[in-house]
């Protein structure tokens, strides 16, 4: 029986392709963007996810941990995360919903019983169901198995991938997607190396592959300031996009820092403090560099 790891099943999203859909989202990715809004997604791993301030320190989570990771410190409850195995024990135990695990193991048949729910949504609105993480590319085995089981139910698939995958994982796939939703990040190698901790290359080479093929492709570039909004990098998207062998949506998405508690909850550190949420004027200034470029822009999805 196939199973993969997940992080979460989101109902009725609304941007993550067209219509309404389903969308699930896979743990692990190759990549560490350091602007990443979803951080529980990067390790295949499950994850201890705290939530301070909904702890009520009364020390239950200290009392059950097998391991005696979790100790008081300055009336505080401190896990420690080295002697932490992520047994679970202190989640069940914590009466305030401080505690929790990120990730569970499901099976193709348990998903789809969840993405069966709302078929009349995907059907009214044209929806239908995207496969997002993460990467869902790591666990190609795992996402086979739903894109086939969905394209027997007669659902519209989208794939949200980063495009650091191996050409022959793409090929297995192809057949069963509908919809690519592909990310742009950093055009320049080196700095795309420094910020994502892998270069893009292979990105780069996989997207043209794809366009040539004639699959349907959305562009998706989140626009980060100071990292990836500079004159240089909008002119080298604008180049690369512009020829491609088949035209594609260019989505420019804004950068935002609402997930800063999230690395706090699963102590990791907050690479970019201080960065803001570019404003709506620079959006539209960049969105209207790219129609002058020729390129079909669209703001925000």
């Amino acid at each position: 029986m196939t199973t993969g790891m997940l992080f979460d099943i989101r109902r009725y999203a609304i941007h993550d392709g067209p219509g309404i859909r389903t969308t699930v989202f896979f743990k692990g990715c190759p990549l560490r963007c350091a602007w990443c809004h979803n951080p529980e997604s990067q390790s295949p791993a499950l994850e201890l996810m705290l939530r301070p301030n909904r702890c009520i320190s009364c020390g239950a989570c200290a009392q059950v941990c097998p391991e005696l990771a979790v100790q008081p410190v300055d009336g505080r409850y401190v896990t420690d995360r080295a002697a932490c195995t992520v047994c679970g024990v202190c989640v069940e135990a914590c009466y305030a919903d401080a505690r929790q695990i990120v990730g569970r193991e499901y099976t193709v048949e348990e998903v789809m019983a969840v993405i069966e729910r709302d078929r009349d949504f995907y059907l009214h609105s044209n929806g239908g169901v995207t496969f997002s993480g993460g990467e869902p590319l790591m666990q190609p085995d795992f996402l086979l198995g739903l894109l086939r089981a969905c394209k027997t139910a007669g659902l519209h698939t989208a794939l949200d991938t980063c495009g650091y995958a191996a050409w022959e994982t793409f090929e297995r796939a192809l057949p069963y997607t509908d919809l690519l939703l592909y990310d742009l990040k950093l055009m320049d190698q080196a700095g795309h190396r420094q910020i994502t901790g892998v270069p893009n290359r292979r990105i780069l080479d996989n997207l043209h592959r794809l366009s040539a093929l004639g699959a349907t492709i959305w562009l998706r570039l989140p626009l980060i300031p100071g990292i990836n909004d500079d004159a240089e990098n909008l002119r080298a998207t604008a180049a690369f996009v512009a020829a491609l062998p088949n035209p594609a949506p260019l989505y420019l998405l804004p950068y935002h820092n609402s997930a800063e508690a999230k690395y706090a909850g699963l102590g990791l550190p907050f690479q970019l403090p201080g960065i803001q949420t570019p404003t709506d004027a620079h959006m539209h200034a960049i969105a209207e560099y790219f129609t002058r470029a020729g390129l079909n822009v669209v703001l925000g999805g």
